[in-house]
């Protein structure tokens, strides 16, 4: 019983460490904004890609830590991350642009909600083809609803017109995190 509740703190510990490594990340992803946009001639999807380099040090890490792939899966999901970020970026413009007819901030919810769940989704497209990603995709699921849910965070980016500082990526990155830390603990779980 005693060691129960202290795999179940250590666990808790880890989330909370793995949170904080996000939030950490979600406040690098703006900052290096102005040092990426300096870069000339490099095409914008690349640029964009490089933006997503902190969360993708995340991923890579929490993949190695936390699952039992061989060692080309964490450089591998790492990647996908980075895809994952220029499709969500692409997709929320995408929505912002169809959306003609509808104010500002509802525009806004729905293109943060798009690119929300487009990045969870290819991270857990791309995670779960790993070797030991879980295959079953009720473990994806609170990822997915989290990343969702925490786009809609790009309103409030938008209404308080925050540039070098973001609500949305501290708490998406550490929301994605932690959800991605949890599903690929429970592929190793017998």
């Amino acid at each position: 019983m005693t060691q129960a509740i202290a795999s179940t703190d250590t666990s808790r510990n880890g989330l909370l460490k793995v949170a904080a490594g996000g939030v950490l990340s979600g406040v690098l992803t703006p900052l290096l904004v102005p040092l990426i946009d300096k870069i000339s001639g490099a095409p914008g999807d690349f640029r964009i890609a490089l933006v997503a380099i902190p969360f993708a040090v995340l991923v890579f890490i929490l993949v190695r830590r936390c699952s039992a792939n061989p060692w080309w899966a964490a450089p591998a999901a790492a990647i996908v991350t980075m895809i994952a970020f220029v499709c969500a970026v692409n997709a929320a413009i995408w929505i912002d642009g169809q959306i003609t007819d509808a104010s500002k901030a509802v525009r806004n919810v729905l293109s943060g909600l798009a690119g929300g769940f487009t990045g969870a989704t290819i991270m857990a497209l791309g995670t779960g083809l790993l070797p030991a990603g879980p295959r079953d995709a009720v473990a994806w699921l609170p990822m997915l609803i989290t990343g969702t849910v925490a786009g809609s965070l790009l309103a409030l980016d938008n209404a308080l017109d925050l540039d070098l500082t973001s609500v949305l990526y501290p708490v998406w990155q550490a929301g994605v995190a932690v959800r991605l830390a949890m599903a690929l603990r429970r592929s190793q779980l017998p």
